[in-house]
């Protein structure tokens, strides 16, 4: 069987062929953003050995302590760790004593969320998603109020090791664990 493409008439792509392609092109983002993304409490993970359903689970929550447990290595601590050294530190203790040739791969399931307070019409913790930016963020939480001052946005970052509160502007890209206060403006 053959397949061929006649050239007489227009190839055309409909508009729904167009949106499912970047449908999945978007759903392929967070894969894209794991291997630099640094890995805390509150991420979910994703652990699969292939062959060993005992070692692979579908959802693992980093816990408080960033520690998760995990059979024959124990406890390990993913605190800053990403997911390439994840499953680069899981073949180096699974494969001299447990598997010949362990093939392991390792994904971010859901990341930490990020909070957004003061004057927004939902306030508290939000789902992260790869490529927020401020704005988005704002309406994910529904918005400014009425009396929010839209020019003094001050931000937390979690990567802050001082935890210092800075002024932000609507393009800056939100990261989880972030805390972002939006003040009130005053007549």
């Amino acid at each position: 069987m053959t397949l061929s493409i006649t050239t007489n008439r227009a190839f055309r792509i409909p508009a729904r062929v167009w949106t499912l392609l970047l449908m999945l092109c978007c759903t392929c983002l967070p894969t894209l953003a794991d291997s630099g993304y640094p890995l805390n409490a509150g991420d979910s993970i994703r652990i699969h050995v292939y062959g060993e359903a005992d070692l692979s689970f579908s959802e693992i929550l980093i816990g408080q302590d960033g520690i998760i447990a995990y059979p024959f290595l124990g406890e390990i601590n993913l605190v800053g760790t990403t997911v390439s050294a994840l499953r680069d530190t899981l073949i180096a203790g699974l494969k001299p004593d447990f598997l010949i040739d362990p093939r392991i791969s390792v994904s971010i399931v859901k990341y930490r969320p990020f909070f957004v307070n003061g004057q927004v019409n939902r306030p508290g913790g939000v789902d992260f998603q790869p490529g927020l930016t401020l704005r988005k963020a704002i309406a994910l939480a529904g918005g400014f109020t009425e009396r929010a001052n839209k020019k003094q946005i001050m931000l937390i970052a979690d990567a802050d090791p001082q935890r210092e509160e800075v002024e932000v502007g609507l393009d800056y890209r939100v990261q989880p664990g972030d805390i972002i206060t939006v003040n009130q403006r005053f007549f």
